[in-house]
């Protein structure tokens, strides 16, 4: 049956102010409680409503401040050397979309952070440098560009920069903003030195290899035992895919990045994915529930988001706001562009809040 969205209809709270009932709303007031009917259009909306709005971040703008962060502290007296970014309309939660928070994080050779533990779930994108590392409950995960990095909720983590190496750039995604409103988020500090239990990069080369399970090692943690998705694979298989399927009309070659044991998101709270965009890619205006933080892993293009065109080139990052019309295109009409996402919609699809449509 077909809804009828107007605030004259039946059912929809249309009772005018007199003497008497503000004399009653203030009466109430004076014993914590309040009459419905005053805020249930406002917090009944006849569709998804976001308190978000889209917004670009230029990596050029801003590489030159985040460099400079490591000049004024250190990892450990900042604790996390981070340059956070943060949507307009949701600076009171310190968040760049929705319930995500994102920040862009620099570490310099030999340096290292101490290890730690919160609630939020964290992942981690790569965009500049070499000899990273990542630590999670002891395991030691090495990273280059465009590898994606899942530090998952509780889990002891520790990153740093090998003496040899060259100075890191990478994205952070976490759900900061959710557990906190949650009321459920925590921190700790790990006394001393995190022991490493297993060679280095034990975990991704025991999982990723062709769709394979390894025998005898038994996994039974709710994310996935792939702390590492390396690019030199990941890139491969979008072009692999792209060779035998039809383009999404509104993503392109859009692949997820996945638990291997379940073929779910990665993490509890938080979905990630890779998409590929053609060399002249248009892609059709569509909307759905969940937040979405990306990333231009390569080439450059456009994105119309809420009406409004956003330029986005290697290393820029954008968000689009839940259930706001958004297109994708690739305005070259000779190499592909690829969009890195971290998402919401673990959360979304398991609370059945997901919906989509394609009719702005």
């Amino acid at each position: 049956m077909e809804s009828k969205h107007s605030d004259d209809v039946i059912g929809r709270a249309r009772v005018q102010d007199t003497p008497e009932l503000e004399a009653y709303y203030k009466e109430l007031e004076t014993l914590g409680a309040g009459a419905l009917w005053t805020v249930a259009n406002d917090i009944e909306p006849w569709e998804p409503r976001t308190s978000s709005v889209p917004m670009l971040w230029k990596y050029d703008d801003l590489r030159e401040l985040v460099l400079k962060s490591s000049d004024l502290v250190t990892p450990e007296k900042a604790g996390r050397r981070v340059v956070y970014l943060v949507n307009d309309k949701r600076k009171d939660v310190s968040a760049a979309v929705g319930w995500l928070y994102t920040g862009i994080q620099v570490t310099r050779p030999g340096e290292s952070t101490s290890a730690h533990r919160h609630k939020a779930s964290a992942l981690r994108f790569i965009m500049e440098g070499e000899g990273g590392y990542t630590v999670v409950d002891g395991n030691k995960v090495t990273f280059e560009v465009n590898d994606f990095v899942i530090t998952p909720n509780s889990a002891w983590h520790e990153h740093g920069v090998a003496e040899n190496g060259k100075t890191c750039v990478w994205q952070d995604g976490l759900d900061i903003p959710l557990v906190n409103a949650l009321e459920a988020n925590d921190y700790a500090v790990y006394d001393g030195k995190q022991p490493l239990i297993a060679p280095t990069n034990f975990l991704p080369l025991s999982y990723a290899g062709a769709g394979l399970l390894p025998s005898g090692h038994n996994w039974d943690k709710p994310y996935s035992p792939l702390f590492k998705y390396a690019w030199k694979d990941v890139y491969p298989a979008l072009l692999e895919t792209a060779k035998v399927t039809e383009d999404s009309p509104f993503d392109g070659v859009l692949m997820h990045y996945s638990n291997p044991l379940t073929g779910g998101h990665v993490m509890q709270t938080m979905g990630a994915s890779m998409q590929l965009l053609r060399a002249g890619f248009k892609g059709k205006p569509h909307k759905h529930t969940g937040s979405f933080v990306y990333q231009c892993a390569k080439g450059s293009g456009y994105s119309i988001i809420g009406g409004h065109r956003f330029d986005w080139a290697a290393r820029d990052i954008f968000c689009v706001p839940s259930w706001t019309t958004h297109e994708h295109h690739n305005a070259s009409e000779s190499e592909d562009a690829c969009l890195f996402s971290f998402n919401d919609l673990p959360v979304i699809e398991k609370l059945g809040l997901y919906q989509e449509s394609i009719n702005d």
